[in-house]
């Protein structure tokens, strides 16, 4: 029924509330098993634990989130991830918040919808949406520490393939290009089709880090890192 426990780090504190760990992911794309990195990121408001981007972790790794607080929400900002939020819903009783039309394993029904202005599972938290996207995408935005970005599969931070990758999938993504700071993938921009205005209402946003689904966190020189992406890949 659930995703497998697949290895990942240990869970890193990366602001006094906010912590990240990466993991494993496995999956089939036209009969070839690629293996790359995932993270998910945690918030900690009072005792109350909200995960975004779920990666199961090890009972060890339970243990250890289990010290954080009490999970009480996981929430769903990008389309193609959710594999594992099936297991921490069951496990803890949580309250899955997703963005609108999306559509979850086991026809499980989103408990809290997202959208701008409306209620959000922790303090100084705000939610942008790709309005243009085909599929799903949003992006957290947390008005802490001068102003962070918690995304999914819009913009990564892949620098280099790092432990969880097996070594073809390594070789392949380099192939392609998938590698770079603040990078946002031609496989995303195909499947999403976002329209550059979405990009140019993100701009407006202050923000100094990022957090990603993918990659590395990158801290104090996000916003012009995304931005010079921003530019390069739709011109505004």
């Amino acid at each position: 029924m659930y995703t497998p426990a697949w290895p990942h780090s240990e869970i890193k504190k990366i602001f006094p509330n906010i912590f990240f760990v990466t993991g494993a992911n496995i999956t089939y794309h036209n009969n070839v098993e690629l293996q790359h990195s995932r993270n998910m990121i945690i918030i900690r408001d009072n005792d109350e634990l909200s995960l975004i981007n779920t990666v199961r972790l090890d009972d060890k790794g339970l243990a250890v989130l289990d010290t954080l607080g009490e999970v009480k929400n996981v929430i769903r900002i990008g389309a193609f991830h959710g594999r594992d939020d099936a297991f921490y819903l069951d496990r803890y009783h949580a309250k899955l918040w997703a963005l609108k039309e999306m559509k979850h394993a086991n026809n499980r029904e989103t408990d809290i919808q997202l959208f701008p202005n409306g209620q959000m599972p922790a303090p100084d938290c705000s939610i942008f949406i790709f309005e243009t996207s085909k599929h799903p995408e949003g992006i957290l935005h947390i008005a802490q520490e001068g102003g962070i970005l918690i995304t999914c599969d819009s913009i990564k931070n892949w620098l280099a393939p790092d432990q969880f990758f097996s070594t073809e999938t390594a070789k392949l993504y380099e192939e392609q290009g998938f590698f770079g700071a603040a990078s946002i993938s031609n496989v995303w921009k195909q499947a999403c089709n976002v329209n550059s205005s979405d990009f140019a209402r993100l701009k407006t946003l202050e923000f100094h880090h990022l957090l990603s689904a993918h990659g590395e966190p990158l801290m104090n020189n996000a916003y012009e890192l995304v931005t010079k992406t921003i530019r390069q890949e739709y011109g505004v």
